[in-house]
This record gives C-alpha cells, structure tokens and sequence, in this order.
C-alpha cells in the first residue's frame, strides 16, 4: 500500500505549530529537495522547522495519526540520499534546533540540540581546553544530529572513534510522540544493563525516532601535534606503508591519503605545499605530549622509509600543519575544478587491501571512461572515491553511478563494508544486497518495525527489501523514487 498525502496535512500542522514553522509554497519547498548526493532529488509536501522539542513531537503526533510519512534532515550535507524527500510526505528540518544547551568541563561532556553544527561544539568547548574529537570533512556545516543518523567519522577517527564512540546520550521521541532516553544521558557511561539501544539507533538515519537532544564526549586538546607528509612513487606502496604502521603497533591521531589527482585538485586552491610529483600522499598525524610526539615522529619516518617513501616533511608550526589539513579538508569542493559534477563513494576495505583497490579503480575508471580521484581515511581503510563526470553528457551519470556500484562490490569481496560514514539512505540500496543475506535483512526489518510498524520514519532508506534484492542487477534507484510502489514501505 503506498503512502496518501491527506490534502489537508499543512493545515493540520499549522493547527499545532506557529505558522512560521510550516512552509507549503514550491519556492519554499525546493531548497529542501535532496541532500549532498544531488542525483535523488523529490519535492516533500511540507517542510517543517520546529524550534522546541515539544514542536517535534507535535509534528510526529500530526504525521501519525494522518499516517504521513516523516523525513527527518541536519543540515543536508549527508552524500548518500538519506536526507531526500518523501514526495507524499513532511520533511522535518533540524537547522533551528541549534543551541548549545551546557558544556560540562568537570564531566567532560556536553548537551547540544541536532541542529547544532559540529565545529561549534568544539568552539564552545574550547575556553576549557576541551573539543568534540569526530571531524568531517564538512564539520563547519554539518550538523550533530546528522552526525548521529550517519555515524559520521572524519580526519581524527583512527584514533578518537566515530560518533558511535564519543556520543554519550541521545534525548528524542519515537513515532508515537512518546519521549525516549538512551545511554548515559548526565554523564554516566552508555553501559548499563540490557540491550545497547544507543549504539542501534546511532547510524540508522531516522527510521527509528527523531532525537531532540544530544550529550556527546568531550576530550583535552593534546598539548603538541605533528604532521607528517609522505610521497610515495606508486599507490601500492603508500597503501604497504599504511598497513605497515599499523603492523608496527602505532595508533596515529590520523592517517589519511591523497592520490596525485586529488593533490593536483587542491593544491591550487590551498597551496598547503603538497608534492604533485607524488603518486600518493600520506598525512599521518601524532598528537600528545612533546615527548610523546617527538618519539612517535620518529617511528613513522622510520617505517615511512621502510616502505618506500620517496620524500618526508614533518610540520614545523602550528600553522603549518593547519595548512596541511586545509587542503585534505577541502578535497570534495576542489574536485569542482577539475569537473562539473562528481561522486563521493564510501567503502571500507582491510587495509592490507588499500593498493590493490586503488590500482583496482583506476582500471575501472579505464573501462568506464571516467576519472577518479582518491581521498580517504587510510588508517581505517575507509576509501572516498571521488568519480568525476557531467551530468550534461547523456550516459555520463549512468556510467558513474555503475562505477561506484562495481567499487562496493569489490570492498565486499576483500572483506570489507558498503559504508565507513556516509551511510547507505537511497544510494547504497542495491549494495546492501550484495552484503547481507536475506536472513540478516529480515533482521533489519524486525528492529524497524519493532520501533516504527506503520513505516513512517524515513520509508524507503538503508533497508533493501527481498524483491529489490532479486532485481538487483537489472535496476537501480534513481531519482530518489522508488521502482516498485507496491513494495512495503519501509
């Protein structure tokens, strides 16, 4: 049965929220039509921006009981499709819900609504010698709740963790309007008795209730940091030398890779100093005490030589190592100037495996006609393939989207995973066959509709269903709409 869109669904929201909060026209409605990943794009019936909590769980309340579908959406900078638009239904932005509610420097910790971008909570801490460790790529805009729907990562989580690791609590309301609590809400430690709900519900991006509040970990800011840059003749070799580190039984504080497009990308727009005569680039990161990072310096040069790098540079200021991460920062907006549009992929591969799936995708890009460049979370083996084409050009999407399909595979086959951090919303549908069974996705739906039986949340996102999976192969999603609208709806 698919969803109805009751004609009256703006009006029955105004009767409960200000006026201000429920935007109806096309205009209005537009800037919310898709996510980071542009290629799915659908106009919801309404957009709603509540302010309060209670203003949240009115709208669930309202979508319930006129069984409307709801989609619930951080700042939009998510690249997998799990912020589009249901066409039927509300999409509730978080944007407004941007406080900073208390930063508890005695308890490491501190309360923020989903809004909240996540640099600021970094910012906030900071007169206290405290920050929030996990960092996007995109953490000036990306928002905290959309950090806790991804599971999102960053620069820093070979060491820090992802969100899953320094998020303590989450404060919300399930489907029926009905408040929630899960973790260690105050400070105590997520670990009580019974089942890790908290755990569960961070990455499963809004099926299965809406968070008003979140209490994330905050750590000191290490006293020293050191960046070290690598260049490396050939990827197999910076892909040995990550897993090498590893091997060696040091935890860098980050351990990331650029290949020589990626660096020919960025260098132009940060002139942060990188060798475009390099293959590959490693940019691994020691942070602690002086003394600590002198030592761990060291052993990374050491196996960084061992493993074949052709040349070293190790930060000297503060401000130099700053530019170094400038310009890894802005990897995905400098592949503007090398193409008009382009496709961020996330997978995650053991890294033992990182050379060989690089040599492995620019062999694909061969056989596609399209070109790649690399960024990526090496110390995690968590790949960002970056595909380049125009969506001007007949086929060109097509092509890209077929490229990033056969990249996932290839991470499952090696023993790896279809997402690190972006998620897997509507793009990653069809993947999610190739990994789990039906048994495994039989399970998914359980938990789903244990939390959420009418299908409201987020319908049509991260879980494929059993005919989806059978057709994979010969369809794929596209537009952000679903091919078969008999299918159950979540």
């Amino acid at each position: 049965m698919a969803h109805r869109r009751p004609p009256d669904i703006a009006a029955a929201l105004r009767a409960v929220l200000p006026a201000e909060c429920v935007l109806e026209g096309a205009e209005e409605r537009r800037p919310y039509e898709c996510d980071g990943l542009t290629a799915f794009r659908d106009l919801p019936a309404v957009v709603v921006l509540p302010r309060t909590a209670e203003e949240v769980r009115q709208t669930l309340l309202t979508c319930r009981r006129l069984e409307v579908p709801l989609v619930a959406r951080g700042s939009g900078t998510g690249l997998s499709g799990g912020a589009t638009p249901h066409p039927s239904g509300v999409l509730l932005s978080c944007s407004r819900m941007s406080r900073v509610l208390e930063v508890d420097p005695v308890n490491r910790l501190a309360r923020v609504e989903p809004g909240v971008p996540n640099l600021r909570v970094s910012e906030a801490a900071a007169p206290h010698g405290l920050y929030y460790a996990p960092d996007p790529s995109s953490q000036v805009a990306c928002s905290i709740g959309g950090n806790v729907a991804e599971n999102s990562g960053g620069v820093h989580c070979l060491k820090y963790g992802l969100t899953v690791h320094n998020v303590l609590g989450l404060r919300g309301y399930t489907v029926e309007g009905e408040p929630i609590e899960l973790g260690g809400v105050g400070g105590a430690a997520p670990d009580g008795p019974g089942l890790d709900l908290l755990a569960l519900t961070i990455g499963s991006e809004g099926l299965l209730l809406i968070v008003t509040e979140v209490t994330v970990r905050l750590i000191p800011r290490a006293p020293c940091a050191q960046l070290v840059m690598a260049s490396f003749p050939d990827v197999q070799s910076a892909g040995n030398a990550v897993a090498a580190i590893i091997a060696a039984g040091i935890v860098p504080a980050a351990l990331e890779m650029m290949d020589r497009k990626a660096t020919a990308a960025v260098e132009p727009f940060v002139h942060a100093g990188y060798d475009l005569e390099a293959a590959a680039i490693l940019l691994v990161e020691s942070d602690g005490t002086r003394e600590e990072v002198g030592e761990q310096v060291q052993e990374i040069e050491q196996v960084l030589r061992a493993t074949g790098a052709s040349a070293l540079h190790v930060s000297g200021s503060e401000a130099e190592r700053l530019l170094l991460w400038s310009g890894r920062k802005n990897a995905f907006p400098a592949a503007g100037r090398l193409s008009p549009d382009y496709y961020c992929m996330d997978g995650t591969i053991p890294r033992k495996h990182v050379g060989r799936v690089l040599e492995a995708i620019e062999q694909m890009g061969s056989r596609y006609g399209l070109r790649c460049m690399n960024v990526f979370h090496a110390g995690d083996g968590n790949l960002h393939p970056v595909i380049l084409f125009d969506a001007n050009e007949p086929g060109s999407w097509e092509r890209a989207d077929r490229f990033g399909a056969e990249i996932l595979e290839l991470c499952v086959a090696l023993g790896g995973t279809i997402t690190g951090e972006h998620g897997v919303g509507l793009e990653k549908l069809n993947s999610m066959c190739v990994q789990f069974s039906p048994a495994e996705r039989a399970a998914f739906f359980a938990v789903k509709e244990a939390f959420d039986p009418q299908g409201l949340l987020n319908p049509g996102k991260l879980i494929p269903t059993l005919v989806r999976c059978a057709e994979y192969g010969r369809m794929h999603v596209h537009g952000g709409a679903l091919p078969h609208p008999e299918l159950p709806r979540f």
